[in-house]
């Protein structure tokens, strides 16, 4: 490990403008700082901090970065703050280092979400400036290096972090060598196993390729040298972790991989690297299939290359890539490349220079970064907004063209769908047709490099919810989920609206949407929409709306208002018709279980099966089942807020409906939550009316008592949906009731 004095004098090989006393000033403070600490495997904690500033100087950093790697944990851990941060080495410092520090508060690999949660303030603060995130990199990259000391718990949370979030973002940033080691290192405390067998093998494999890669890079040499191109011949192996993933993936064994061992030729300049294509191309035979030009069409972070696979000596596929100097140093450093020390840029219209760190943020990288907070700040659910982002740093790249020409990157085995989305969401909801080179085609095809394609839209046309399991963008899945939700929710919108002008007119009594407005404090639902809906759904009676607008209707004896109307007066005794009621007190458990048999049809014979927490489901509503490990399937209504954690697992999904004979009497739980003034009585008026409206009262909890009002929660148990509607109607019109709503997970 490196004194202060190597350090700086490493800084100085690469930048010779190095402020060689901030670096060694940042050194001392950290040492002195941190000098009573000391790392699980009982060394001084100061070796941390000092190893992430060298991982920072193999990226060629700048001094502000260098400093911070030394610096990164003084707020958190020690007794130095932010101002003392600022005072000593300047805002920019300052600054960086507080934005690492919130960076090491969260945890990305939480619940669903706290994970979309935590995951966006990483992308805000990263944002700002990319600098936070390589000093993060480099402090994750030593941490797992150093991890044996570590619980194993421990480890494998963080190895699964390292994995789905850090090493796909050092990819993203370009960093390849970065993120390799990354992989490698989670993939070793994750599976230890298959980690240890592939490196054996790769061990017995090194001595019978040790031939052939000579020979490769002999007969390279000779080939260049007699064209009189003057490039750098190098071979590398492939990381345990890439051939385990490969293997995955192809369901092939190791020794089946033709790319294990890979070649790059470095050249002085572009046009060399097409001269060198030219030379391999005439000498070997090419693998039909495996010829990408990243030099013309660049990735998203920046990488340039050429890839071919040709068949070389022995008849062996050999895999190269061509590349300059300058298009090796990005491939390696990525976007820290961009902060190699060029001058600075001067900006023509105002004279004015711009900070050396500046150039890095105009990277291809850094602009993919800036549009994922922008889609992020434009107000896309946190949860969707983190699948996009995880399925966009996970997958490879699909380069297509617009039919003027626009370049659009898009996943591998993407499609049409997602091509129009990646466009705009107005084109991939109207979406209808598209032609793919000129030639009509189905929108499931699989888009390849180079595809054209041209989206044919139709107005007023809506994706079809089976969209989402073609689509393979996180963005197009949201899209269409949102666009499925909202067109069910307008259909049963328009047959509600229908059902209760039809209702209205035999009652022969005047409906209008201002007259619902004005009464909607009398039902369930909140806005004249959600009432149309629910009585679309079959969830609210006509005969409530009308009850709602006009106290004064009577409706038949068997009819559904004659029980609402019923209920909610007398002052009889605080139990009415209740029965087995029972207190809940701060502390237990609010579940109310659905009794011995549940009646739902679709449902394995063998399957355990129960309702969601809080309330469940009711007969009336339209259900789903999740599948879950180790509790079987838990049924949710269809509109509950807890399946949007599923959104992205529809292989959970279960395709269930109730199968209740008519005559069935049985009871299902519901819970409430009703709010009410602190008059003399008012509990005994609730329980009379839910009594008198033929509903048991099953558990009561004081959620919150206050001197004007008290808040509790009512567990019912109801023959069905509209029976709990008749019941939150009623007790919402009671006048001693400030709120009512049911709780539903």
């Amino acid at each position: 490990m490196m004194g202060r004095d190597e350090l700086v004098d490493r800084v100085s090989k690469y930048n010779p403008e190095t402020n060689k006393a901030l670096i060694a000033r940042a050194y001392d403070f950290a040492q002195d700082v941190h000098d009573h600490q000391t790392r699980k495997s009982g060394e001084k904690y100061f070796i941390h901090p000092k190893a992430v500033a060298e991982i920072l100087t193999e990226l060629k950093l700048d001094d502000a970065t260098i400093a911070t790697g030394l610096l990164h944990d003084t707020i958190e851990d020690t007794r130095a703050t932010r101002e003392e941060i600022n005072k000593l080495f300047g805002d920019e410092i300052g600054a960086l280092v507080d934005g690492v520090t919130k960076l090491d508060q969260l945890d990305l690999v939480t619940k669903k979400a706290e994970q979309a949660e935590n995951f966006r303030k990483l992308l805000i603060a990263i944002s700002s400036d990319v600098r936070v995130l390589l000093v993060k990199l480099a402090d994750r990259l030593h941490n797992m290096r150093t991890m044996e000391h570590m619980r194993d718990d421990r480890r494998r949370h963080i190895s699964r972090e390292t994995m789905e979030i850090y090493a796909p973002l050092a990819g993203r940033m370009g960093i390849q060598w970065l993120r390799d080691e990354l992989e490698d290192l989670s993939f070793r405390w994750l599976y230890p196993e298959a980690y240890e067998t592939i490196l054996a093998r790769l061990e017995k494999l090194r001595s019978s390729y040790s031939r052939l890669i000579i020979e490769v890079e002999k007969e390279l040499h000779l080939k260049l040298e007699e064209y009189g191109i003057d490039a750098l011949v190098t071979n590398r192996e492939k990381k345990p972790f890439s051939i385990w993933r490969k293997m995955e993936n192809r369901q092939i064994a190791l020794e089946q991989l033709c790319d294990i061992y890979g070649f790059r030729v470095i050249t002085k300049s572009v046009e060399d690297c097409y001269r060198v294509l030219g030379v391999i191309h005439t000498t070997w035979q090419i693998v039909p299939g495996r010829f990408k030009d990243y030099i013309s069409v660049p990735k998203s972070n920046d990488y340039q290359s050429i890839h071919t696979t040709i068949i070389g000596p022995e008849r062996q596929r050999v895999e190269l890539q061509i590349r300059t100097e300058k298009m090796h140093e990005v491939g390696e450093f990525g976007i820290a490349a961009h902060t190699l020390y060029k001058e600075s840029i001067e900006d023509e219209s105002n004279g004015k220079q711009h900070p050396k760190h500046d150039l890095l943020q105009d990277s291809s990288a850094y602009q993919w970064l800036r549009q994922l907070v922008d889609m992020l700040r434009e107000g896309d659910n946190p949860e969707e907004f983190l699948e996009h982002t995880r399925l966009e740093l996970f997958q490879d790249q699909v380069f297509t063209f617009t039919p003027n020409g626009g370049l659009i990157v898009l996943p591998h085995a993407a499609t049409p769908i997602d091509f129009a989305y990646a466009v705009h969401t107005d084109i991939g909801d109207t979406c209808i047709s598209c032609k793919i080179n000129g030639r009509p085609m189905p929108l499931v095809t699989n888009l390849k490099n180079g595809d054209e394609v041209e989206i044919n839209c139709a107005e007023g046309h809506m994706p079809p919810a089976a969209w989402e399991n073609i689509a393979v963008t996180g963005k197009a899945k949201a899209a269409i989920r949102r666009s499925t939700r909202a067109s069910m929710q307008e259909q049963y919108g328009r047959l509600g609206h229908e059902i209760i002008i039809q209702g209205f007119a035999f009652a022969e009594r005047k409906f209008t949407k201002t007259l619902l407005e004005e009464k909607l404090f009398r039902l369930p639902q909140g806005s004249v929409v959600e009432v149309f809906a629910a009585v679309g759904r079959g969830e609210l009676a006509v005969d409530l709306v009308i009850s709602a607008l006009y106290p004064d209707y009577v409706a038949d004896d068997d009819s559904d208002v004659s029980v609402m109307k019923a209920a909610g007066h007398g002052e009889g005794g605080w139990l009415g018709k209740t029965m087995g009621l029972k207190f809940l007190w701060a502390g237990q458990p609010e579940t109310i279980g659905p009794g011995s048999g549940i009646p739902i049809r679709g449902t394995p014979d063998d399957m355990p099966i129960r309702f969601a927490p809080k309330g469940g489901a009711l007969p009336g509503e339209r259900i789903v089942g999740i599948m879950t490990q180790g509790e079987g399937i838990i049924i949710y209504p269809i509109h509950a807020k807890a399946l949007q954690k599923y959104d992205d697992q529809p292989e959970r999904w279960v395709d269930v409906t109730w199968d209740i004979q008519s005559e069935s009497r049985e009871r299902f739980p519901a819970l409430i939550s009703v709010t009410t003034y602190n008059m003399p009585g008012s509990l005994a008026r609730i329980a009379q009316l839910i009594g008198e409206a033929d509903a048991n009262i099953d558990k009561l909890r004081m959620v919150r008592r206050a001197v004007d009002f008290t808040e509790m929660m009512i567990g019912l148990e109801v023959w069905d949906i509209k029976h709990l509607n008749r019941i939150v109607a009623g007790i919402k019109a009671m006048k001693i009731v400030n709120r009512v709503f049911r709780i539903q997970g």
